[in-house]
């Protein structure tokens, strides 16, 4: 609940009560003090009414400029609150919809000033290139904490959804400001490290886990900006913890940077250009679905018919016209980019599962497919595929790289070299003893003498033990 305090002159008094009758909204006046011709009208509303209640006193002729303050109610006995929820809340129904006021302040509280915005952007970008490189998922968790991406992010979609242009020109401008100077960031830091030698220059940044996982679009990532967009705009809207989700618009945003810096600086283009992608492709859906959820709430923006309404020739309206251009433009260049390598990594999976279905594979367990960013011959001609399998040890399957390579060769129409890593292991399966328990002397064999009773006892039914880690490589012919 609101209580709504607004000063109403003496002339304005029976067009306000009248207004306040016809609403059916509780209200009491008290005198002013002596010096002002006029009362005090104290009104509680459901925090998403106080909007509608002042817009309709305003048009009984109020002035817009008369004092008023709103307080929050910790308690209040109203008649009709259920009815005057259900009737004014803008925005979805019932008690946790908040008002267009109340998600403006909150996208606003979201963002600091300027110069920390800024400081907080180098400073996660610095934390997420020492989390990649390190191969920490914990640091880059550190990194997202510290993002203040949430609210630029955010900001975009509120404001238009309730119609403020200088909100989402506001928000377009620090995303912009904000991902070129984490990005810039993220290179500092690189060079620094590998110019110092913390980190060797010769290190094939390409195939670090964590480097890797944030340097390609894949189906998983745009789930994640995707969930990441309706978490932020659920909890903007309603009264959960929006810190919260800013969290997962950073997951989505700050690795990406980071991975394109780290790029940027060991000179590797196809890493360049999967960071960059995936950071569009992330922060695109991020605030189309944040608009979307908002919608979807119930929310009803005015944006269109405030453009049709207001539209004149002018250098200001032109401006406006050529941001909404380059970000359709980027929108189209992110979905096509992202769209064409996730039919390639599509392609390459199910090539990879068929290879693996013949007969003479059929003793390999596939452990995982990583595929390199598939640029569409922009940069390179050639697409990385590693492919990890497990095998029993003392097997050999020297040809499986070049059928993986034919394969996918085939079926997608590109150059590709195969990376094939074998995971041998020795696998000991239980011993039937003659009290029908299992008895696991193989596994014995592997244990200190004080080990082997407890693990016995809580052991599975077939133990997989890694002693050889061994990669085959079929480079494109």
């Amino acid at each position: 609940m609101r209580l709504v305090r607004v000063f109403v002159p003496a002339d304005d008094h029976d067009a306000v009560r009248e207004t306040l009758s016809e609403m059916e909204v509780e209200y009491v006046f008290s005198d002013a003090d002596d010096h002002r011709d006029g009362s005090l009208a104290e009104v509680p509303v459901p925090s998403g009414a106080v909007d509608t209640v002042l817009e309709r006193l305003y048009d009984a002729g109020l002035d817009e400029d008369t004092y008023t303050v709103v307080t929050e109610v910790d308690r209040a006995t109203v008649p009709n609150v259920d009815e005057l929820t259900d009737r004014y809340v803008e925005g979805p129904k019932g008690e946790r919809g908040a008002s267009h006021a109340e998600i403006r302040e909150r996208a606003e509280d979201l963002t600091p000033d300027t110069a920390t915005y800024l400081a907080f952007a180098i400073a996660s970008a610095i934390v997420a290139v020492g989390g990649l490189l390190l191969d920490s998922a914990i640091v880059i968790v550190g990194a997202m904490v510290i993002a203040p991406f949430a609210g630029s992010t955010l900001s975009a979609s509120a404001g238009a959804v309730i119609s403020d242009r200088g909100m989402v020109v506001d928000s377009a401008t620090s995303q912009v400001t904000g991902l070129v100077v984490a990005y810039v960031g993220a290179v500092v830091m690189s060079i620094f490290l590998q110019q110092t030698g913390f980190v060797q220059p010769t290190l094939d940044v390409g195939r670090v886990g964590q480097v890797g996982a944030f340097a390609t679009p894949n189906l998983l990532t745009l789930v994640i900006a995707i969930a990441a967009g309706f978490a932020g705009a659920l909890a903007l809207a309603t009264d959960l913890p929006v810190s919260l989700a800013g969290v997962a618009v950073a997951a989505a945003i700050v690795p990406a940077a980071a991975a394109a810096g780290i790029g940027t600086a060991w000179g590797d283009p196809l890493l360049v250009a999967g960071g960059i992608v995936l950071l569009l492709m992330n922060i695109v859906f991020i605030n189309l679905t944040a608009y979307l959820t908002l919608i979807a709430l119930g929310y009803r923006s005015s944006v269109i018919r405030d453009v049709r309404e207001n539209a004149a020739v002018s250098l200001r309206t032109g401006a406006y016209a050529l941001i909404v251009l380059l970000f359709l433009v980027v929108v189209a260049l992110t979905v096509l980019g992202t769209y064409q390598h996730l039919v390639f990594e599509q392609q390459v999976n199910n090539e990879v599962q068929d290879v693996l279905e013949e007969p003479e594979y059929s003793t390999l367990e596939l452990v995982g497919v990583e595929t390199e960013y598939n640029d569409g011959s922009a940069f390179s001609d050639e697409v990385a595929v590693t492919v990890t399998v497990g095998r029993t040890s003392g097997l050999e399957h020297e040809e499986l790289a070049a059928d993986l390579r034919t394969e996918i060769d085939t079926r997608t129409n590109r150059a590709v070299h195969v990376d094939v890593r074998f995971v041998d292991y020795q696998r000991a399966a239980p011993i039937d003893t003659d009290d029908g328990q299992s008895a696991w002397w193989p596994l014995d064999e592997w244990l200190p003498r004080s080990a082997r009773s407890s693990v016995a006892q809580s052991a599975p039914q077939a133990v997989a033990l890694p002693t050889d880690l061994v990669e085959e490589r079929a480079d494109p012919s």
